[in-house]
């Protein structure tokens, strides 16, 4: 493989915006050749580095060998577009680049899967991990011995004190804290400025401060 990385954008949102930014930012030789999108038309109301496609069927026209994907899907309390989008992509043979902000602070001894996003400012701390395709947003602060699970979403301004696991395809809100040693469990939603006191269990939504389970 040559020294430059030749990128497709999968999303043509804000999400994929921050994602563009971020990639360029950490490898300014990057070539992106293009942004694929459902809505092309609500795509190209945005200034990108590259042509707005069309939807996914232009995937056939590049090789999984000589593109990387770049997944541009956000994720907000529904994980379930991302995650397909990452399947889709791994079934047809490609790779997703993962994108860490240079301003992102990663120690050594962090392990991160495919195609994890890192955002600007975010801290992840001795003995985390990040699942494939999950994304840690603009400065959010992950501490020592965390686990997040695959296609998660940990939102901005987000703290997770030593020893949190987050299962696969939860979303964390804007500015929650996770006290340490809890468990989030898979598929589940903390809301937006929450405090947890407690583990939650797969599939619930917990919302307010102290945390507490959402109903209806």
């Amino acid at each position: 493989m040559s020294d430059q990385l030749t990128v497709l954008i999968m999303g043509g949102g804000g999400h994929a915006a921050v994602v563009v930014e971020a990639l360029l930012r950490q490898r300014p030789e990057v070539r992106i050749v293009g942004i694929i999108d459902e809505r092309p038309e609500q795509a190209r109301s945005r200034v990108w580095p590259a042509e707005v496609l069309g939807g996914d069927e232009q995937l056939a026209r590049f090789s999984p060998q000589q593109v990387w994907l770049v997944n541009g899907i956000g994720s907000v309390g529904m994980a379930a577009p991302r995650r397909q989008m990452f399947e889709q992509g791994k079934r047809l043979g490609y790779r997703f680049l993962s994108v860490i902000h240079p301003t992102a602070v990663v120690a050594a001894q962090v392990q991160l899967g495919e195609g994890v996003q890192i955002m600007a400012g975010a801290i992840l701390q001795p003995g985390c991990g990040v699942g494939d395709n999950s994304i840690i947003n603009t400065r959010a602060s992950i501490d020592h011995d965390c686990q997040i699970g695959a296609h998660s979403h940990i939102a901005p301004g987000v703290v997770l004190c030593g020893g949190v696991s987050v299962g696969h395809e939860s979303h964390i809100g804007a500015g929650a804290v996770v006290v340490q040693g809890l468990r989030i469990g898979m598929r589940s939603i903390v809301g937006a400025g929450a405090a947890v006191l407690h583990h939650v269990a797969d599939s619930h939504r917990v919302i307010g401060v102290p945390a507490r389970e959402m109903q209806g």
